[in-house]
């Protein structure tokens, strides 16, 4: 028959682990977590959750008198001070003792409240906040890589003192049950006639674990966190690198015609720096992902006026544009990239100029946006090789898969001689898509 006692605390460790999954999954807990900085709120926020979850884990053992494993006082308080600091600590560590005090075991909330100060303590000892989160039910295995492997004595130093930490607190329960009577302090431990002194040693390793399994739970939900939020930071990084790309030469080719412009045409020439003031006060400046169509029109009026300053009436634009369409919302720097793509790929090398079209319009809960030329054009069997080779069409499909997630249809129509279309259909409303951006 198994001994009872080491049943009771399997459970018990069962029981820990179970209690942190539990927290994991509270949004409060786990974005007090997530940051080593938090406010006061926060604070508060993670002692009301130590409070109310570990005090109701020794109500569960006082009102049924049957599940003791169930009681994780001690266990609790001292993750509160460890992870919350002082503050928490104290503001958990008497609440947790709480129901114990009502029922008359009136030297638990000395010991949980000095088991928290004991692991704020060690929380201040940390010569890193991540110290913290390494403290490991299997330490061997863990100061054999910070001592044998990686060298890192401070961290192991740390990991030998917080095992340390554990099992005095462990000791000053056991201390206590033995000088005061069982009523005024709960206290699981083997009798002292039966001779079995390993099952000591089980119920101090059983604490260890009861500390050490919650913190793995919960570090792996802040790495988890801080994965998004880089994963997160990357993909704006990477959106504002898109979306405010724009092509050096198309720089350098205006400022020449602003020089030129200037002895022969100064009004010309005004009005050229004009129109390139709006464009990098559009690219420089902060914005939304996602912009009225209208307004994407306007920035490219501005750039196509720039660009006929260059190639004169050999540069024609035609737009059709549904007064609909031009409400809706799409990805900023959308049309620029593909303009862009018209002006030099497609109507750059034919002597007699050409013409660029922009079409929009609303198909239901979709929008349609159409960039077009008439310039050399391309066989229709080549176009699938344009995404990847283009700077302008691969940065607009790039952007549009991170936006829509892949909910979006990107077809480029050519034909040799003839001119190139690149047609977007994206949905009407994007924050469906993509909420928060």
């Amino acid at each position: 028959m198994p001994n009872p006692l080491l049943v009771t605390l399997l459970i018990k460790i069962g029981v820990a682990a179970a209690i942190a999954s539990f927290l994991v999954r509270v949004r409060f807990f786990s974005r007090a977590i997530s940051h080593e900085e938090r406010s006061y709120r926060d604070r508060m926020v993670l002692a009301a959750c130590f409070a109310l979850v570990f005090g109701a884990s020794v109500s569960v053992r006082i009102v049924t008198h049957s599940y003791q494993a169930a009681d994780l006082g001690l266990e609790g308080s001292f993750l509160s001070g460890l992870l919350g600091g002082y503050l928490v600590g104290l503001v958990a560590g008497p609440l947790v003792a709480l129901p114990a005090m009502l029922n008359g075991e009136y030297f638990t909330m000395v010991l949980y409240t000095g088991v928290a100060v004991a692991g704020a303590l060690l929380r201040d000892l940390a010569s890193d906040s991540e110290q913290v989160w390494q403290i490991s039910p299997f330490f061997e295995r863990s100061l054999y890589r910070l001592y044998i492997v990686e060298r890192d004595y401070p961290t192991a130093g740390y990991q030998l003192l917080a095992l340390l930490v554990i099992f005095m607190a462990e000791f000053a329960r056991q201390l206590m049950g033995q000088v005061f009577d069982s009523r005024y302090l709960f206290v699981l431990r083997p009798q002292a006639d039966s001779g079995e002194w390993w099952m000591t040693v089980v119920t101090y390793v059983a604490t260890l674990f009861a500390v050490a399994i919650p913190l793995k739970i919960w570090n792996n939900q802040r790495t988890e966190s801080k994965l998004k939020e880089q994963n997160q930071l990357l993909m704006e990084a990477r959106l504002e690198a898109l979306s405010r790309q724009i092509n050096p030469h198309f720089l350098f080719n205006t400022l020449n015609s602003v020089s030129s412009l200037i002895r022969t045409n100064p009004e010309q020439a005004r009005k050229v720096v004009y129109r390139l003031s709006h464009i990098l006060r559009r690219l420089l400046k902060t914005h939304d992902h996602f912009v009225p169509l209208r307004e994407e029109v306007q920035f490219i009026d501005d750039y196509l006026a720039i660009e006929r300053v260059r190639f004169g009436e050999k540069l024609r634009v035609e737009q059709q544009m549904e007064e609909a369409a031009l409400e809706c919302r799409v990805p900023s720097m959308l049309l620029q990239p593909l303009v862009e793509n018209c002006i030099r790929h497609g109507l750059g090398s034919k002597v007699e100029g050409g013409t660029i079209r922009l079409q929009a319009r609303r198909d239901g809960d979709s929008l349609i946006v159409s960039v077009a030329d008439d310039g050399v054009g391309i066989d229709q069997d080549k176009t699938a090789t344009l995404i990847g080779k283009g700077i302008g069409l691969t940065n607009t499909h790039q952007r549009l898969n991170v936006l829509y997630a892949g909910r979006f249809v990107f077809d480029i129509l050519g034909e040799q001689g003839k001119g190139l279309e690149i047609r977007i259909t994206v949905p009407v409303n994007p924050g469906k898509e993509r909420a928060g951006a």
